[in-house]
């Protein structure tokens, strides 16, 4: 090889490391950490579809693919026994981990939002008749999860969703929130 070749070589090896170095300079990652309100729907007859509520936080690797986790909970909600001799309520709990992915719209704020991963669901049934007795059970369900979304950045720190989740066998949630970026 001569000294040209050597030096052009040289010269694109080059190049190519400070474009990396670049990007890397120009997107570092990005956490957020956000809140989150909607409503568990639970597809069974007998159970009302409970309030939920949740925090969430997650890690942008770039500007389209992250990491999310979330935890979100229920109110306490009757359950129909057909009698007025035995009350009983139930809530549910879900904590998930999952893989993100954004598409963000062309020369517009409004993006779409993908994730896939695992969530354990939980529910607590209690109940309690005239005579005083009282009961209480509990289930969990663990598995793959995923949901899709759409959201619009205020500025570059801060953005709402709203999203679809489904979180384990007859259980899906709907959610809107907001979310702050560091």
């Amino acid at each position: 090889m001569n000294t040209l070749q050597k030096a052009l070589i040289a010269l694109s090896v080059g190049s190519l490391l400070s474009v990396s170095a670049q990007a890397a300079v120009n997107y570092a990652g990005q956490p957020y950490v956000g809140v989150k309100a909607g409503k568990f729907m639970v597809d069974t007859d007998d159970l009302d579809n409970p309030t939920a509520y949740g925090v969430y936080a997650g890690y942008n690797f770039d500007s389209n693919f992250g990491a999310e986790v979330e935890y979100v909970g229920s109110s306490s909600t009757d359950i129909d026994t057909g009698t007025n001799l035995v009350k009983a309520e139930y809530d549910l709990k879900t904590y998930g981990a999952y893989g993100t992915y954004r598409y963000q719209f062309p020369n517009t704020s409004l993006y779409a939002k993908g994730k896939l991963g695992f969530a354990k669901t939980e529910i607590n049934v209690s109940a309690n008749n005239v005579l005083g007795y009282v009961g209480s059970d509990s289930d969990s369900d663990s598995g793959v999860a995923g949901g899709i979304g759409l959201g619009y950045n205020f500025n570059p720190n801060m953005s709402v969703e709203a999203e679809y989740d489904y979180v384990a066998e007859d259980v899906s949630l709907l959610t809107v929130g907001a979310h702050f970026k560091f």
